[in-house]
């Protein structure tokens, strides 16, 4: 199989000041410290039965993937948030619990995939509330849905929009950017360098900003097959629904990723990419060589093991130590 071919088991997601890179057994980041140089962290996902067998399910395998997701992002997060500003020969001190959960909401919130989990259910009944407070100008089914999923979709933009204002975001949204041309690079086959990466589109049809927008889209369709009244059956059936509208959307971004090089049906990817251009900016060459080192990291990994690769920061059993080379 070639690369181009193999390059959709590789996925990504931006941190504060780096990048992490997984593929079905390694996860790697690197990221960038105050002295300019490069520290990377190494965590193995450990495949379990139960989850490998949901994972052939569809419509079950999203939500398993968000999950996985969500537990393997926080502990790089983690690594980033604390690692990034420590000098060479520092002890790494833990931050005041407030500030490094303060830490991972921000980092979180600009990758989309835990601040989706977190905040699922007031982005799913908040809009249902706005709606129903202007059911005398919109009364019935589907002017109530319509209207809902126009103020979740209004909250969606807002959220990003505000939290793409703060400094740090703006830097993680940069890194997203350098982590969507990596891959692109590597999916056309092109050598990992600077210049061939920056060449390459920030946006991805893969990314967990489309998916977070085809939850909207997917929802609202998936609402017209349920009964809205009383009020309170439809707050029930919400909350019911959230894992279907999981379920499904994800199989919406997979096909959509399918047919991203068939001309007409490549458009129907466009409304998540429009998206991505909101939860990515064009990144500098030192934010693309930070997130080129990480995925040439894991390459080397797959191709070598991790005991044959140069000293990589890694986490076994939920304690830290150090691999060195062989």
């Amino acid at each position: 199989m070639s690369k181009k071919q193999a390059a959709p088991a590789y996925g990504g997601q931006a941190l504060i000041e780096g990048v992490m890179f997984g593929s079905r057994d390694h996860t790697v980041t690197a990221i960038r410290r105050k002295d300019s140089s490069l520290d990377y962290f190494y965590l193995p996902k450990k495949q379990k039965p139960l989850a490998q067998k949901l994972k052939k399910i569809p419509f079950l395998r999203g939500i398993v993937a968000l999950i996985e997701s969500a537990g393997i992002g926080s502990r790089h997060l983690t690594f980033a948030s604390e690692r990034y500003d420590v000098m060479p020969g520092e002890e790494v001190e833990q931050a005041p619990e407030e500030s490094s959960k303060l830490a991972m909401i921000l980092g979180v919130a600009a990758v989309g995939v835990l601040s989706f989990l977190f905040g699922k259910f007031a982005f799913t009944l908040v809009p249902v509330f706005l709606a129903q407070l202007f059911e005398s100008l919109a009364p019935g089914k589907t002017a109530q849905i319509l209207l809902e999923s126009f103020f979740k979709l209004i909250l969606l933009l807002g959220y990003v929009s505000l939290i793409s204002m703060t400094p740090l975001i703006k830097r993680v949204f940069k890194y997203h950017g350098a982590e969507h041309k990596v891959i692109n690079a590597y999916e056309n086959g092109l050598p990992l360098t600077v210049e061939n990466v920056q060449a390459q589109s920030r946006l991805h049809y893969r990314c967990g900003s489309s998916f977070l927008l085809f939850t909207v889209i997917v929802g609202m369709f998936i609402y017209f097959l349920v009964p809205t009244d009383p009020f309170w059956l439809r707050i029930v059936n919400r909350i019911l629904l959230i894992p279907v509208v999981l379920g499904v959307s994800f199989e919406v971004l997979q096909f959509t990723n399918s047919l991203r090089n068939i001309p007409v049906l490549k458009y129907l990817g466009y409304p998540g990419l429009w998206l991505q251009l909101l939860t990515t900016k064009e990144p500098d060459d030192d934010q693309v060589e930070v997130a080129i080192a990480s995925f040439n990291r894991l390459l080397e990994i797959e191709e070598h093991g991790i005991e044959n690769v140069e000293v990589v920061e890694t986490i076994a059993d939920d304690h830290s130590s150090t691999i060195q080379a062989n």
